[in-house]
């Protein structure tokens, strides 16, 4: 049984038995088949079925002269803004016909690894040869079992949001100019990062850690597509899963300059989510990849 399914609004599911009886309503009653063809008489399939705003589950496996057979599910909640326009790589998983993607984004300073949502359209796009042009961007989501609200940082000064903009921007162009090997942009970057861990020492020493890191999205435990992330929130959507009735919270975050959508059961939050407080918990990362039309 999937982990994740509570995040969505599974959460008294008992055992398999259960999990069948919800997988057979998926296959007959789906919302959306996508079909990618391997060869002949055989194809690979995604079934996806709707149980609230955005979230619901993916089934999917070949289907051949003898029927569909079934490789694996996932619990799904798809993001609604454009999170990353960089260039994605992806990767077969090693055990079964899903993906991994790879997108090497400067605003978050580590590779983000991810889930791939739509493996049908990823493969049936890949044979198209639709995977070159420039106007593929990616959608990132979150399912989570444990978060937490916190109080925004209070700011001394109000920020410009020109200068800020520009001041990320600037960095940005640095990193990327560091990744081709720029001397000059290395060693600018090393000075501002030794600046910043004096400052940091400091105010340590008086301030609790939240007050000081505003935002933050880093790796988490042993498997890849795991992290930590703490965001501000931006806007909250209260829905409840149509099959089980359990309140769900739909999150959007502003994490690190990125937008990312967050997904949790109203009993695993820990706070009353509102605009302007912020988000703090372990996400698993999907990534929904957006081809031009």
């Amino acid at each position: 049984m999937h982990n994740y399914l509570r995040a969505i609004g599974f959460s008294n599911l008992q055992n398999e038995k259960d999990i069948k009886e919800i997988l057979t309503e998926v296959f007959h009653d789906f919302d959306e088949r996508e079909v990618s063809r391997e060869g002949k008489n055989k194809a690979f399939v995604e079934y996806t079925k709707s149980f609230g705003e955005n979230m619901g589950i993916k089934m999917c496996g070949i289907m051949d002269t003898d029927g569909f057979h079934q490789e694996y599910y996932f619990p799904y909640f798809q993001g609604k803004d454009i999170s990353s326009k960089e260039d994605l790589i992806i990767e077969r998983h090693a055990a079964r016909e899903s993906f991994a993607g790879v997108c090497e984004d400067v605003r978050i300073g580590v590779s983000v690894i991810f889930y791939l949502q739509n493996a049908a359209k990823y493969k049936k796009e890949m044979l198209l040869g639709h995977l070159l042009s420039d106007k593929i961007s990616t959608s990132f989501s979150g399912l989570s079992l444990k978060g937490k609200i916190l109080f925004p940082v209070q700011k001394a000064e109000p920020r410009v949001t020109a200068t800020g903009s520009d001041s990320a921007n600037q960095r940005h162009k640095m990193i990327a100019a560091a990744r081709q090997g720029d001397a000059e942009a290395i060693e600018s970057l090393t000075l501002e990062d030794i600046d910043t861990y004096a400052a940091v020492n400091q105010r340590i020493l008086k301030e609790d850690l939240f007050s000081i890191v505003d935002t933050l999205f880093m790796p988490y435990g042993l498997e890849c597509d795991h992290y930590q992330v703490m965001g501000n929130i931006k806007d909250v959507e209260e829905t409840v899963n149509k099959y089980t009735k359990e309140t769900i919270y739909q999150l959007r975050l502003e994490c690190n300059d990125m937008n990312l959508d967050v997904c949790i059961n109203k009993e695993d939050l820990l706070g009353e989510p509102e605009v302007g407080r912020r988000f703090k918990g372990t996400i698993w990362l999907q990534g929904h990849i957006n081809f031009a039309n």
